[in-house]
């Protein structure tokens, strides 16, 4: 805004009110004098600029951004732990540590016999571990199994400052108040494990809600999440009570998303020496990429698209590979439309190559 105030300008413009017969030239006791104070100037006028850029929400940095969202009661999201099923072939104390890798989880409850929940105690998405073998942190006599099976809340990262600003953004543009649309999704999204919602009023009748909701790594939530959202909004033994964050007299359900599973087959042209399963790998990591993109804009839209085309252009873009065709979807070359209520698993991934 005042980028065009400078030092030169400013000293212009209080030389010129220095009367005429006056020496002003450079290194002259006026312009001496004067060349300071416009140097001070100067900086005034740049810290003016950083005031009114950190003033509006949609300039802030991170900082003052936290500081504007708690005038309207939003709070950042901070890092969460993920939470796996570990399978044992024993019962196991509960508090009980184990090791993974660079990771460490503690027994939280058992679920049943010799399975029990764990915690990472390090936040964030890099504990979200499906499978993998533990390696207990005290020696534990007589146990020969000990391993993650199942990933049952993701954990995420702290919330990122645009995605915070989107946050405020939005709740500028929609008032969520008392069990309405926006307030529904608001509420959702600030639980653990949760990427997003769809909000279904009166599905079922007038109270009735319906809440569909994809976690928070942009896949089909398990069942204990599910649970645990539902306890979270309106609890299954006193629903429509208000004992959940769910207002008195709405009967809330809470379920999760359907995946659809697709099957890729691509005719590919590679460089000279190389095989399909040299690219094999990093194709399949390239469509979980694409796929997981598509998917997290499942909340936003009303029906998301896997296209052929995307997936052929991030395929160009891997090494060795020259060229790619003939792609097809669940066997026929066109894109896939999903359901409103869908979202993108990949399957089979078969691929021609030739040279």
């Amino acid at each position: 805004m005042y980028e065009d105030i400078t030092f030169e300008v400013l000293l212009e413009r209080m030389l010129a009110r220095t009367p005429n017969d006056v020496d002003k030239r450079e290194g002259s006791i006026i312009y001496d004098a004067l060349a300071p104070a416009a140097i001070e100037l100067q900086n005034l006028y740049i810290a003016f600029d950083v005031v009114m850029n950190e003033t509006f929400a949609d300039t802030a940095n991170r900082e003052n951004l936290i500081k504007r969202c708690y005038e309207r009661g939003i709070e950042l999201m901070q890092a969460t732990n993920a939470l796996v099923k570990g399978e044992f072939n024993m019962n196991i104390p509960i508090g009980t540590r184990f090791s993974y890798e660079l990771l460490n989880f503690i027994v939280l409850e058992k679920i049943e016999d010799y399975t029990y929940r764990l915690e990472c105690e390090t936040a964030g998405i890099e504990g979200n571990i499906r499978t993998g073998s533990l390696i207990p942190i005290n020696s534990i006599s007589g146990l020969t199994r000990a391993e993650i099976v199942e990933l049952l809340v993701p954990g995420e990262d702290e919330e990122e400052t645009e995605t915070l600003r989107g946050r405020y953004m939005a709740s500028l543009e929609t008032q969520a108040f008392g069990g309405n649309i926006a307030d529904y999704k608001q509420k959702m999204k600030q639980l653990n494990g949760v990427g997003g919602v769809k909000v279904y009023p009166a599905w079922n009748g007038g109270g009735t809600v319906k809440l569909v909701v994809i976690n928070a790594i942009w896949e089909k939530p398990s069942e204990a999440l599910i649970k645990e959202l539902q306890n979270e909004i309106d609890p299954l033994e006193d629903q429509g009570t208000g004992l959940g964050i769910a207002p008195v007299g709405h009967t809330v359900a809470i379920v999760s998303v359907e995946e659809l599973t697709i099957n890729v087959a691509m005719s590919l042209v590679l460089q000279a020496g190389f095989t399909w399963n040299d690219v094999a790998t990093n194709i399949q990591s390239s469509l979980d990429n694409y796929f997981k993109e598509v998917n997290s804009q499942w909340a936003d839209e009303e029906n998301t698209v896997i296209r052929i085309s995307q997936i052929e252009s991030r395929i160009l873009d891997l090494p060795n590979v020259v060229d790619a065709s003939n792609t097809t979807l669940n066997g026929a070359e066109n894109n896939i439309v999903l359901g409103v209520n869908q979202i993108a698993k990949r399957g089979s991934v078969i691929g021609t190559a030739t040279y």
